[in-house]
């Protein structure tokens, strides 16, 4: 393996010295504008606020009721002087709450092999939070086979679809633990968000099924009664700081909520809740004010982590409790949602399970007199690592 040549990437960095001070000069004085753009926002009523969007489609956020009720950086009442203090508060909090997590992990197909073969698997963690200990782990595994992942769809088609087998097994998985507690007190998160912008690259019917796939998860939830939490540990989102252009002077370049929001927050705190009107390029987009957001410090130092909710739990008054039961997981997680980081440790594929599911392949294939021919290229490499 060629080795990285650390005294050549080091010239190449003092090379381009300047020009990283001066985008850190330029993002500073954006901040800066910014926080003063901020503060004349946080007075202004939800009147005032709409009637200066009032002829602009999408203001990349729009304020709710909270803009006239709360202060703009909502403090959080909880404070402990030891750490277990807060597991004690997290305790009470999540006892008899039924919290989950889905999360997936695949292996596309190599391009070293002559017959396409991929791997999707789907993990999830439950927790009943019943005192008794009790909880589930499990999986579920998909092949995708030659008919599965033909490329004369379009380039790239096989990776794509596989991604898109990831993103369902996930969605349903959460959708079938909804219905299974329909009623209970119950919370699923989603490992991240809920707003679709990366699709706005795919063509459009897969875009389409990708929209239709996060509304039915956002109509089950509602259905059953079962919250949902879109959590993004780091969002470069900017759906708040848009709507600051259109509604302040603030003029300077785009600069992420997560980054303006840091500094103004303490462990647990976090912003007025918004609806979400981002201006993007995906096809159907209209759902994207079924969802509200927040910004919620769940670390001391690192920016606040983006919490999206379908927008009928704040309607129905209960988004306090559930951004509640996201502090008490991120207590038991020190940070990071205890369900999600569990889901993705049994989700996650190594280096390792990747080469080890090849060997199964080609032992399938051995057995079923199925020819599988490698690449010269693949050939060394793999007498080289003998």
């Amino acid at each position: 393996m060629t080795p990285l040549y650390a005294d050549r990437v080091a010239a190449a960095l003092s090379a381009r010295g300047d020009d990283f001070k001066d985008a850190q000069k330029d993002l500073q004085a954006n901040l800066q504008a910014l926080q003063e753009a901020l503060d004349e926002f946080s007075v202004m009523s939800s009147v005032e606020v709409d009637a200066l969007i009032s002829e602009v489609g999408r203001p990349g956020a729009r304020t709710t009721t909270e803009q006239d009720d709360l202060p703009f950086i909502v403090p959080f009442g909880g404070r402990w002087d030891h750490h277990r203090e807060a597991r004690e508060w997290a305790a009470e909090m999540l006892s008899n709450v039924t919290t989950f997590a889905a999360d997936g992990s695949q292996i596309f197909p190599s391009t070293e092999m002559s017959i396409p073969v991929g791997l999707v698997q789907i993990g999830w963690f439950e927790n009943p939070h019943d005192g008794a200990g009790s909880y589930i782990k499990d999986v579920q595994v998909e092949v995708l086979t030659p008919d599965d992942l033909d490329e004369q769809f379009e380039p790239g088609y096989a990776e794509r679809e596989i991604e898109w087998r990831r993103f369902y097994g996930e969605v349903r998985r959460t959708i079938a633990f909804m219905e299974a507690h329909a009623g209970q007190p119950a919370l699923a998160f989603f490992d991240g968000s809920l707003i679709l912008s990366f699709v706005h690259t795919m063509r459009e019917a897969r875009q389409r099924h990708y929209i239709q796939a996060i509304n039915r998860l956002i109509d089950a939830s509602e259905a059953t009664g079962v919250p949902l939490v879109g959590y993004v540990d780091t969002s470069h989102a900017a759906d708040l700081t848009t709507l600051l252009t259109y509604t302040t002077r603030y003029r300077g370049g785009r600069v992420g909520d997560a980054a303006l929001l840091r500094m103004r927050m303490q462990w647990g705190d976090r912003c007025r809740l918004f609806v979400c009107s981002r201006d993007d390029e995906v096809t159907d987009n209209a759902y994207y004010e079924r969802v509200v957001f927040t910004y919620l410090k769940s670390t001391r130092t690192n920016p606040p982590a983006r919490i999206e909710l379908p927008r009928w739990i704040f309607e129905s008054g209960q988004h306090e409790w559930v951004l509640d039961i996201v502090r008490a997981e991120c207590v038991v997680g020190v940070g990071y949602p205890y369900p999600l980081e569990t889901a993705d440790a049994v989700a996650v594929l190594s280096m390792q399970d990747r080469e080890r599911f090849y060997r199964l392949f080609q032992e399938f294939a051995d057995r079923h007199n199925i020819a599988v021919r490698y690449s010269r290229k693949a050939l060394h490499k793999r007498r080289r690592r003998v």
